[in-house]
């Protein structure tokens, strides 16, 4: 992706804590000569690699799994908080009009080897994970979170057959902060104020991020909602 150096997120945490709260990413794979993009929720494993490894599950029908020349490298991308700027907010728009709108955004490239797994033992630990995370972020307080083991067992055996796991042991990665950095403060200013008066959640993350972009994981999107 294209980095100037104002909007590089470099810092390994920072980029987990990216993937973290976004975790629903586009998977972009090979077939024969085309590219292929999926829509999957990943986990990611900090303690594996240097990097960390992703996870997820498609659906033995997907073709990906067996179309994606095998240990071969494959992208994942995790899209952050985004928001159009208007240039109506710039102080620089009344001092000489020399302005255009932009898009400020988060996003987090993974790249490494796409492996695949059929093992039953395997798909059911992903899938008992990937639950058991949602669900505790999902679930209101006054009601019980679904749990793997609440559905039938012959059942449950059958909807592991219909799955195939993935992982991507992650060998390169990159974060992009792009909030107005290149902007003088007057503008940046004008940008924070403007968000904040959308009133929107939405609008509100960006503008923490515009007022503070050396961003710690801690600031890019605190509680993982788009609003």
């Amino acid at each position: 992706m294209y980095l100037p150096p104002a909007f590089r997120l470099d810092t390994l945490a920072d980029q987990h804590g990216v993937i973290q709260r976004h975790p629903f990413a586009t998977l972009i794979t090979r077939s024969g000569e085309s590219i292929v993009a999926n829509h999957l929720p990943f986990m990611i494993d900090t303690s594996r690699g240097d990097k960390g490894v992703l996870r997820a599950h498609v659906a033995r029908a997907n073709p990906l799994w067996r179309t994606h020349p095998r240990d071969t490298e494959a992208l994942v991308i995790f899209a952050g908080v985004d928001h159009y700027i208007t240039p109506s907010w710039y102080a620089t728009k009344r001092e000489s009009g020399k302005v255009v709108p932009t898009w400020n955004y988060v996003a987090v490239h993974a790249y490494g080897p796409l492996q695949v797994f059929e093992d039953a033992k395997w798909l059911r630990e992903q899938v008992g994970a990937l639950t058991a995370l949602h669900e505790a972020k999902s679930i209101a307080r006054n009601v019980e979170p679904w749990d793997v083991t609440d559905a039938p067992e012959t059942f449950i055996a059958a909807q592991l057959k219909a799955i195939v796991g993935i992982e991507v042991p992650i060998t390169r990665i990159e974060g992009k902060v792009k909030a107005s950095q290149n902007r003088p403060e007057a503008d940046r200013e004008g940008v924070v104020d403007g968000l904040e008066a959308q009133g929107t959640d939405r609008a509100r993350r960006m503008a923490s991020l515009v007022a503070c972009p050396q961003a710690t994981s801690a600031t890019i999107g605190s509680d993982g909602k788009d609003g």
